[in-house]
């Protein structure tokens, strides 16, 4: 890890609790300086009140910090109607593409482009997506459909689509979850799910698509431990994992994020948790739920961003270009609609 420089804010990504930020709450992160918050369905009123929130976040630090948001679709939207568009999950547009590549990147392009354009109108820069985990009918629900499908060509085909789509209308992706954990028969935010998968396969199979996707600008880790990597610590706090495979075999060099520090997959203070999190490799520590103790307790244990990390934030950054502002949506939704009906046909 290199030398943390002074001038980098604490590389936290952190949420808050409602729709409205407290006194406290802007007295900590004034005070604590985060590199980035995190939005969840509780801190979403209405498009207005979502666009002050963010505003304040921002006042709080001085600056035009990364905001986040998990806007997958499916099970994981944190936009939702009536205010927002109800997409189908990944997995609709992985079952597209197995029928006829064509039609599954058409989709998946239309709607990350759509998506894109109702990120920015609200000032969000972040989508914690695409789910780059194989799709395992015999896994876990907690991933199942949110990813795109069981063949590791076709998850990196169209998560290179949604991603790109992303970056060329002003929204940085997160692929998710390194080294990849759709095998899980478990869930983390419950308990420490263990992996015990041959590395052999492991090589063939789940790391394929990040391997596939070692260019994108961010990514975020895996709490569950693969036997076969290390049996001692999850991914998300192994420097085995951080540096012989996601740096290492798959050469992923963006900016990598540790998966929420309150899933129950670990245990601990906050405190320890950070240290780990910082020793083993990862470049940003992300705390989801808002608690004020725990977010204190692991922003005295942050030194300020390495220069390390904030080269890769800065060349993340420099990967997005601004959406075109003629863009409107409707016809790009109407079309979509059509793909969309189309696959619910095939269904029947």
């Amino acid at each position: 890890m290199s030398v943390p420089n002074a001038n980098h804010p604490k590389p936290a990504l952190f949420g808050c609790l409602g729709p409205r930020l407290t006194i406290e709450e802007r007295a900590f992160f004034r005070d604590s300086d985060p590199f980035a918050f995190i939005l969840f369905k509780r801190n979403i009123e209405d498009p207005d009140q979502l666009r002050g929130l963010i505003v304040e976040l921002r006042q709080t630090v001085g600056r035009e910090a990364p905001i986040a948001i998990d806007q997958e679709g499916g099970r994981v939207a944190r936009l939702k109607p009536p205010y927002w568009q109800k997409y189908p999950p990944a997995r609709s547009f992985g079952m597209m593409y197995e029928r006829d590549a064509a039609w599954g990147l058409e989709a998946i392009r239309l709607y990350s482009r759509i998506l894109a354009h109702d990120l920015v109108k609200l000032g969000i820069t972040i989508n914690c997506a695409p789910v780059v985990d194989l799709f395992d009918p015999t896994a876990s629900p907690v991933i199942g459909d949110r990813a795109l499908s069981e063949r590791p060509t076709v998850v990196a085909a169209l998560a290179r689509a949604q991603a790109e789509t992303f970056l060329a209308n002003g929204i940085l992706p997160v692929i998710k979850h390194l080294p990849g954990h759709g095998k899980m028969k478990s869930d983390p935010h419950d308990e420490l799910p263990t992996i015990q998968i041959p590395r052999a396969e492991l090589e063939t199979q789940d790391f394929v698509p990040f391997e596939l996707l070692k260019d994108m600008p961010l990514g975020m880790n895996s709490h569950a431990i693969f036997t076969a990597l290390d049996p001692a610590q999850p991914a998300s706090l192994s420097s085995v994992v951080t540096h012989e495979i996601i740096r290492g075999l798959m050469g992923f060099d963006g900016l990598l994020i540790v998966d929420d520090l309150t899933m129950k997959a670990l245990s601990g203070s906050m405190r320890a948790l950070t240290s780990q999190a910082l020793e083993a490799g990862n470049d940003i520590i992300m705390h989801c739920d808002g608690t004020m103790a725990q977010m204190i307790e692991i922003a005295d244990a942050l030194p300020a961003m390495s220069e390390a990390s904030w080269a890769r934030w800065t060349h993340a950054r420099a990967m997005a270009t601004p959406m075109n502002p003629a863009y409107h949506p409707a016809e790009d939704s109407a079309r979509l609609d059509i793909l969309l009906g189309g696959l619910a046909y095939g269904a029947a």
